[in-house]
């Protein structure tokens, strides 16, 4: 049985970015980083949008708000460090009509309290930044920018290894129980042992959880964020980061525009209920997880709220000319021809019993684990702070 001092499970900007903040800490600790795929940054990470947020939608004092902005600025200072690219470009949020002006102050007003650099600007400053968006008035928080969140990790990756960890790949995690002074770690490599174990299995936290007997307070609903990409002909109708007023009543935030670190420039995503934890595609289903979320009383209940909406997203995920009339409410220059399909996202979005959708990160400590219950956007930006988090509750125990 192979020993460490800690195990972290998944191998994403979370549990890497907790490795990273352990061996800086204390160099002499032994990690093992446990990843199901032969590849870290795989799922999550390796599949979002790429930007660096602000922190200017999240709830003043909540965990969002706070390691956002902590985040960021660690997450800049750790990239111009290691020479990855990042770009702090800025980012309009647009509303298209004067009935989005009330919900865009109110957005506003969030990035006051949480110490956000922004400006409300009108629509002539608006098309100076971004000449082709459509919109009556807009926030511009110049601060947001866009970063490689894969090469990120694998300078985490590379910090660990440095300092004697290991990550191991294709260690699928199938069991878990305490001793009185270690974890034990049964996975598809053998089993690990450890003084602690941290859970930042992202898509499958809460299965990982329940493993070590914990009882998680919401289960994981995966949703699949769907994507297309402008054809170079149409790059220049966006400049940098365009997004829409979000509804205040759904955690996700519409179809934007996002510049990527390569050049790219990525248009979506939707939110529709993915049938599998791992569904990239709509043909992907995983009737051990679509019997899961389809029986959750906390689905249905989210799903009888909002079923309106949903239906809405469901529509744009099969119609392209649906899915092109959401980006042309930002840019009516775009056309169905500017635009081809591009990969797909899944977010391990965590639901309550009540049906309400939780929104703030969660951390829960069960003896000698830390289980990352949920950790939506902007969990990459804020990975960092959420690691140096992570060791300030591991800290008593290992220094005891």
């Amino acid at each position: 049985m192979r020993q460490a001092d800690v195990l972290i499970i998944g191998g994403g900007i979370i549990g890497l970015a907790t490795g990273y903040q352990l061996v800086q800490r204390n160099p002499r600790l032994s990690i093992r980083v446990l990843e199901k795929e032969q590849e870290i940054a795989f799922h999550q990470t390796g599949r979002n949008s790429g930007v660096l947020h602000s922190g200017i939608y999240y709830r003043p004092g909540s965990l969002r708000a706070h390691n956002c902005r902590e985040g960021k600025k660690a997450m800049e200072a750790f990239c111009e460090a290691e020479g990855v690219a990042y770009e702090v470009c800025g980012k309009v949020i647009v509303a298209v009509t004067e009935e989005e002006v009330p919900a865009l102050e109110r957005i506003y007003d969030r990035g006051q309290k949480n110490g956000v650099r922004c400006e409300m600007i009108d629509a002539d400053r608006l098309h100076e930044l971004e000449p082709h968006v459509s919109g009556v008035k807009a926030i511009h928080v110049p601060e947001s920018g866009i970063v490689d969140y894969v090469s990120v990790c694998r300078r985490l990756a590379d910090h660990i290894r440095k300092a004697e960890g290991e990550i191991v790949t294709g260690a699928e995690v199938e069991g878990l129980h305490s001793e009185s002074t270690s974890v034990v770690a049964r996975t598809t490599q053998g089993d690990f042992s450890a003084k602690y174990l941290v859970n930042c299995a992202g898509l499958h936290c809460d299965r990982v959880a329940k493993l070590a007997g914990a009882r998680p307070s919401s289960q994981i609903i995966p949703f699949r964020g769907e994507y297309f990409e402008l054809l170079p002909q149409a790059k220049h109708l966006c400049r940098n980061l365009i997004y829409p007023v979000p509804d205040p009543n759904f955690p996700f935030l519409g179809v934007h525009f996002t510049r990527m670190t390569d050049g790219s420039v990525e248009c979506g995503p939707n939110a529709v209920l993915a049938f599998a934890r791992e569904g990239y595609r709509r043909t992907d289903v995983n009737l051990r997880d679509l019997r899961e979320s389809l029986s959750y009383p906390g689905f249905l209940r989210l799903a009888a709220r909002h079923w309106r909406m949903g239906a809405n997203e469901m529509w744009r995920s099969w119609s392209k000319a649906a899915f092109v009339r959401a980006l042309q409410r930002l840019i009516p220059e775009i056309q169905s021809s500017d635009l081809e399909a591009a990969p797909s996202g899944v977010r391990a979005q965590a639901v309550s019993p009540d049906g309400k959708l939780v929104d703030d990160f969660v951390i829960q400590e069960q003896g000698r684990m830390i289980h990352v219950e949920n950790a939506p956007s902007p969990a990459a930006t804020a990975a960092l702070n959420i690691g140096r988090l992570i060791v300030e509750k591991l800290a008593p125990q290992m220094e005891a």
